[in-house]
């Protein structure tokens, strides 16, 4: 490990890495360095896929996303480093609370569509968009983060099955990508479609306790409306959704910009969006 680091505590052990709270010894400032269980550095496929991640992340710089650090070239172990946010994950968020108040979801997911605005002009698909990977920082701002999975002219192009091996959850993923297409910009849309969707429904579009059957579900039938699991919500934030959980990719939003647009719109005028 880059004597640079100092690691002080541990912030997760979930999953394949662990994630440290660290010191950059040269700045003195916090950062957080991830790094891989033990028994996943001889993985070729996992390596391939922690190293884009940290190729894309370096590429990335917008204030809604994690900041990535560069770091030594020669590593006697593999490890990313990246900026010290503080907060939690919405996944935890709504763990804990079930739903959000329709403005604070609205909020978040407008800068999340900033920021996705932002990547696909880099041309990056993060194509695992869901609440495990936004953080909610204290100061009111959200990250984009983990960028394993995504697509990148400049990386090497990952299988569906690499895909649907990796995911965790298939909350999120869009009708095309079930399919076997690699999907595109209106892949994350849709992505980002069902997060707003649950998080003021508390569920996702499709929450058949059977994963198959949650997968086929959205090839065949459009989602129940979020106002009739959750009345409050208003006529304008209920079309934007169903307008972004469109199964055909051609009848969402063509970028994340014009989503944004239309989240900034006044209450009490309702999209102009096409009916299911």
């Amino acid at each position: 490990m880059d004597q640079r680091f100092k690691i002080k505590r541990a912030i997760d052990r979930g999953g394949m890495s662990e994630i440290y709270e660290a010191v950059d010894q040269q700045t003195r400032g916090r950062v957080a360095l991830k790094v891989p269980l033990r028994q996943f550095e001889g993985d070729e496929e996992f390596l391939s896929r922690f190293q884009r991640e940290e190729q894309i992340g370096l590429e990335l710089h917008h204030p809604y996303i994690l900041k990535f650090l560069a770091t030594a070239k020669e590593k006697t172990r593999p490890y990313i480093v990246t900026e010290y946010v503080e907060g939690e994950t919405l996944a935890m968020r709504l763990l804990r609370e079930g739903q959000l108040p329709e403005t604070e979801a609205t909020r978040i997911v407008t800068q999340l569509c900033e920021a996705i605005a932002y990547m696909h002009l880099y041309g990056v698909i993060h194509r695992d968009l869901k609440p495990d990977n936004i953080m909610l920082c204290r100061d009111g701002t959200i990250r984009i983060i983990d960028f394993g999975i995504a697509k990148s002219a400049n990386c090497r192009r990952l299988t569906f099955g690499d895909l649907m091996g990796k995911m965790g959850t298939v909350g999120y993923i869009s009708p095309e990508q079930i399919q076997g297409h690699r999907g595109d910009v209106r892949s994350d849309i849709y992505a980002v479609g069902a997060i707003f969707y649950e998080m003021i429904t508390g569920v996702v579009p499709y929450n058949d306790k059977d994963p198959l059957a949650a997968l086929n579900a959205r090839l065949v039938r459009d989602p129940e409306a979020p106002r009739e699991r959750n009345p409050e919500v208003s006529p304008q934030i209920e079309a934007i959704i169903l307008r972004a959980l469109q199964r055909d990719p051609a009848r969402r939003y063509n970028s994340a910009s014009e989503m944004k647009l239309e989240l900034e719109v006044p209450q009490g005028t309702i999209a102009n969006s096409p009916a299911f």
